[in-house]
């Protein structure tokens, strides 16, 4: 690990059931803001009632906003552990991206059949595939956990059915 306020990044990759979980390890650089009374305030008491330091709300909500700055239209979604980001309008990118991967053709096909099973317009569906493309690890890693969710489910569903066989 560094010293000397350096950034460091260390990926370890582990198989906990078969699935590489990749945990990153980040060397933080302390960082001095003047906020107001009002805002530190506002600060504590929300991080206190999601249990976790202001320090961490703070980074939560910078990098959030960074990304509604950057991708009008994306929200985040879910508890402070599990933060997912969104469509305003519809489902999570990651569930957008993960049907897309399904339908065949050309990226502007898939869009429009996209668009036309579900109430997105095609300007929301290249807004979640622009968003994914600047945070695809995050993406990758959504997607992933909601493959071994459903497979899980499909193993424990063949279980259930063999009692009964």
């Amino acid at each position: 690990m560094g010293h000397g306020g350096r950034e460091v990044s260390r990926t370890v990759a582990a198989t906990a059931c078969g699935v590489a979980l990749h945990l990153r390890y980040m060397v933080a650089k302390s960082t001095s803001f003047r906020i107001s009374d009002e805002a530190r305030q506002r600060l504590a008491e929300r991080a206190a009632r999601e249990g976790t330091s202001a320090t961490q709300l703070l980074e939560r909500l910078i990098l959030e906003g960074i990304d509604a700055l950057d991708h009008p239209g994306i929200v985040h979604r879910g508890p402070p552990t599990a933060r997912r980001a969104a469509l305003g309008v519809g489902p999570d990118v990651w569930e957008v991206i993960a049907r897309l991967r399904e339908l065949t053709g050309s990226e502007e096909e898939r869009v429009a059949e996209l668009a036309d099973e579900t109430d997105l317009h095609p300007r929301e569906i290249r807004r979640a595939i622009d968003y994914a493309s600047e945070h695809r690890k995050e993406i990758e890693r959504l997607i992933e956990r909601s493959e071994v969710a459903r497979e899980r489910s499909r193993l424990a569903t063949q279980e259930r059915q063999a009692l009964f066989a």
